[in-house]
């Protein structure tokens, strides 16, 4: 049976259930949020004369959880404009909702009878193709079905999300033992395809998986950390990027998560498995419970509270310090600078395996812990399977994608050697599981099997060897086309490839993708071949950011040392590639995701098509530098804000330039790629992915999709040039802010600079131009301000801090 999506109702109004929903919307799911009716009055409303009886009363609970997820930060929707797709409703009144709906997501209290009062009802209510799920992270999924009727049961499962869940990838799948096959596949399906999910099918096991593998070392290291007297702030600087974990390292994420949460968390888990021998001596750790207990019952639970491990304290000057709670007092203590050799050591090494090897040989205290957290982690993964999965694969997908880290644990095993870490763990007294000795011994060296660098099986214990991975049909994985001679054409700053099926692909890899002179001819190479030998083109590439801008370090060196002529040949040839690949004969789908800035978001611009990951972050930013975009960038925009509005008689011009003005004028960045739609960076033919796993092969379809239906570049377009009246009447506006300290003497330097290109410049009166007059007026601009002393003061402290100078 074919199971749809269409309707969804999600019960639970707290924040995972304002982020469920919020997700759900952004997947273009209209969602219905339905929580409890209050039972008491606020203040607010007494003073109002409302009673229990009246709607807003009544949906005070589900308002203000919706509320709290079009507020939050970072954003739980993709644009405020998403909020349109959930309604809200309480469990009174509005429970009918629930028959139409066709996923129906539990999000309550985590307590057994609470949510088995709620499936009665939803039983009652629900129709018989209704998906039900529960979204808890502690309760076994069976019991929560138990008494229901066998239709119900067959269309139950646990879909455990992480908080945010826009933001973190992992989605847990558990289904129990009478749920149908179909039901699980099409749950996945559509987590993966639809909201960008990464998927692990998890056993209904206590925490079922990241949360059991991470509780059962955390509560080590915990303990471990209390024993050796480390303070908050050397563990946060060794446990952090260093060895593959975000930046919250561990004492910033038990604040992100709630220390209350993580004492509900362990209390709950430790009488869950008495099994678990490893767990339970950490789980029950006297000075980790103190600890914990303590920070609960003086109200310090973190980020929510504003004070946990880390306190947030406000300084003289207005600004905002972090101070670290000292483990021993209990006080909150003024930052100290933490430094280690062996974290100097490997903060310019790239690959996670090698900056692991250097740590854990190192002879520091930094090299201590690490060795200690790494190994007892190792060795507890190892003793998870089989009970909360078969391979090591669910374990390894869980926490990368539930933690944010760089590898799991198996993975990380594999690049440090599986036997002779085997070997030091068992020396540090953390002996792995017996059957990795028994996989090393039957002639299988690493968990997985690799073929040129790329997984494509997993170690399976209870098959004694490997099992094929699947993944879906038609992903594009570039390092595999590399590895099977796919490049037609490279230098140092950028590949083509050639995807199959008559499609090419420009894959950029400089530092952050900057763009430099190697990346605009291989753009310029691609075009060629793809004009004679293919059908379409895609450009984009696998890393974290599409491309954050121009080579700065490039620009600034030409124009200190008076390289006029090569720095307008630069810009010239960047703006003749970009028009190029507006108007060239075949579709050119650009696939951006992650950042996107200044350059970058001027050849999301130039393409036929975009494709992007809904976690797409451009803007043209220029200004910060101290220039304008000069790549096309400031054209493209006219054509897209201007131009439209201008085409309309008796329009006024000047809302329109004002939205360009502030646009490019404050350094505008879309928080998604929805928002760079309502920018205009992106057209409204343009589409969006949440899996940003899929965006390349989403490309390469949509490319496909263009040739196979006869595509024809746009017909050129001249550009509305509004003139003098208006760009007098930005003149004045740019000095009323300069006279109200808004901006500084030379950010009105660049502003006039950029009016004068956006109204066309000398013009007296309104006309349409030429698309390459307004390109000569923009590299004019650019060229100009780059020769100022205070623009390349703003470069060179761009390119040092990583800041803008406001000079």
């Amino acid at each position: 049976m074919r199971y749809n999506f269409y309707q969804a109702v999600v019960i639970g109004a707290g924040t995972m259930g304002g982020g469920i929903a919020a997700l759900l919307a952004n997947a273009g799911v209209p969602t219905t949020l339905l929580d409890i009716v209050p039972n008491k009055l606020t203040p607010e409303e007494e003073k109002q004369s409302l009673t229990l009886a009246d709607p807003q009363v009544r949906n005070r609970i589900v308002r203000e959880g919706l509320e709290r997820a079009v507020k939050s930060r970072p954003a739980s929707f993709l644009t405020p404009d998403h909020a349109a797709l959930v309604r809200i409703g309480n469990l009174e009144d509005n429970f009918d909702v629930v028959a139409q709906a066709d996923w129906i997501i539990e999000v309550i209290v985590e307590s057994l009878p609470i949510k088995r009062q709620l499936m009665e009802r939803i039983d009652a209510a629900r129709k018989p193709t209704a998906i039900v799920s529960t979204n808890t992270s502690g309760i076994p999924v069976a019991s929560i079905a138990e008494g229901r009727s066998d239709s119900f049961r067959q269309h139950f499962l646990g879909t455990h999300f992480f908080n945010p869940p826009r933001y973190l990838k992992l989605l847990e799948i558990i289904p129990t033992a009478e749920t149908l096959p179909e039901v699980v596949e099409a749950v996945s399906r559509f987590g993966e395809f639809r909201l960008g999910k990464g998927i692990v099918p998890c056993k209904d096991t206590p925490n079922f998986i990241a949360n059991r593998l991470a509780f059962g070392s955390a509560a080590f290291a915990l303990d471990y950390i209390l024993e050796n007297d480390y303070t908050v702030e050397e563990v946060d600087a060794i446990t952090g990027p260093a060895i593959g974990n975000p930046k919250t390292a561990t004492f910033r994420l038990i604040d992100l998560v709630g220390i209350d949460v993580w004492d509900h968390v362990g209390k709950n888990l430790a009488p869950a498995i008495p099994h678990d021998a490893h767990a339970l001596k950490y789980l029950g750790s006297e000075r980790v419970n103190r600890l914990i207990s303590t920070l609960v019952g003086r109200g310090s639970l973190g980020n929510k509270t504003k004070e946990g491990f880390y306190k947030e304290v406000r300084t003289a000057d207005g600004g905002k310090e972090f101070w670290a709670l000292n483990l021993d007092t209990l006080e909150y203590e003024p930052p100290k600078k933490v430094r280690f050799d062996s974290i100097g050591k490997v903060k310019d090494i790239e690959k996670l395996g090698n900056r692991l090897k250097v740590l854990l040989a190192a002879d520091d205290r930094a090299g201590q812990l690490v060795r200690a957290i790494t190994y007892q982690s190792l060795a507890y993964a190892s003793e998870r399977i089989p009970e909360v999965a078969d391979t090591p694969k669910p374990i390894d997908d869980a926490m990368r994608w539930g933690f944010g880290r760089e590898a799991g644990p198996f993975e990380t095993w594999d690049m440090l050697g599986v036997a002779e870490t085997a070997e030091a763990m068992r020396q540090a007294g953390f002996p792995p599981a017996p059957w990795v000795d028994e996989m090393l011994a039957s002639g299988c060296q690493t968990f997985y099997d690799y073929r040129e660098g790329i997984k494509v099986g997993v170690y399976e214990p209870a098959r004694g060897g490997y099992t094929p991975i699947q993944r879906p049909a038609g992903l594009v994985l570039l390092p595999e086309l590399k590895a099977a001679g796919k490049v037609i054409a490279k230098n140092m700053g950028a590949d083509v490839l050639d995807l199959g099926d008559g499609v090419a692909c420009v894959e950029f890899h400089t530092k952050m993708n900057a763009l430099d002179v190697d990346i605009f001819e291989m753009i310029r190479q691609a075009l060629d071949l793809v004009e004679k030998d293919f059908e379409a083109l895609v450009i984009g590439n696998e890393a974290d950011n599409f491309s954050a801008g121009a080579n700065l370090f490039l620009v600034v060196m030409n124009a200190q040392s008076g390289q006029w002529e090569q720095l307008n040949s630069l810009v010239k040839n960047m703006q003749d590639i970009l028009m190029r690949v507006r108007y060239f004969p075949k579709p050119v789908v650009i696939a951006p995701a992650g950042l996107a800035l200044g350059g970058g978001a001027e050849v999301i611009m130039s393409g036929s098509r975009v494709v992007a990951a809904s976690e797409l972050y451009a803007g043209l930013v220029e200004i910060g530098a101290g220039v304008i975009p000069a790549g096309s960038g400031t054209k493209e925009m006219m054509r897209r804000i201007i131009n439209p509005a201008m085409r309309t008689q008796n329009v006024t011009v000047l809302p329109f330039l004002q939205r360009l003005f502030e646009q490019i004028g404050m350094a505008k960045v879309a928080t998604s790629a929805e928002e760079a739609r309502q920018m205009g960076i992106l057209g409204p033919a343009d589409r969006v992915t949440l899996n940003r796993d899929l965006l390349l092969s989403e490309a390469k379809k949509e490319a496909l999709h263009m040739a196979a239906t006869g595509y024809k570049p746009p017909l050129p377009e001249k550009i509305y040039a509004a003139g003098r009246d208006a760009l007098a009447a930005l003149q004045v506006a740019i000095y009323m802010m300069q006279q109200g300290c808004y901006i500084t003497e030379y950010e009105a330097v660049i502003a006039n600079k950029l009016a004068n290109v956006i109204t066309g410049g000398d013009i007296s009166s309104p006309t349409w131009v030429d698309e390459q007059y307004i390109l000569d007026l923009e590299r004019e601009a650019f060229l100009s301000l780059c020769g100022n002393e205070k623009t390349q003061q703003r470069m060179w402290n761009l390119l040092q801090t990583g800041k803008v100078l406001r000079n």
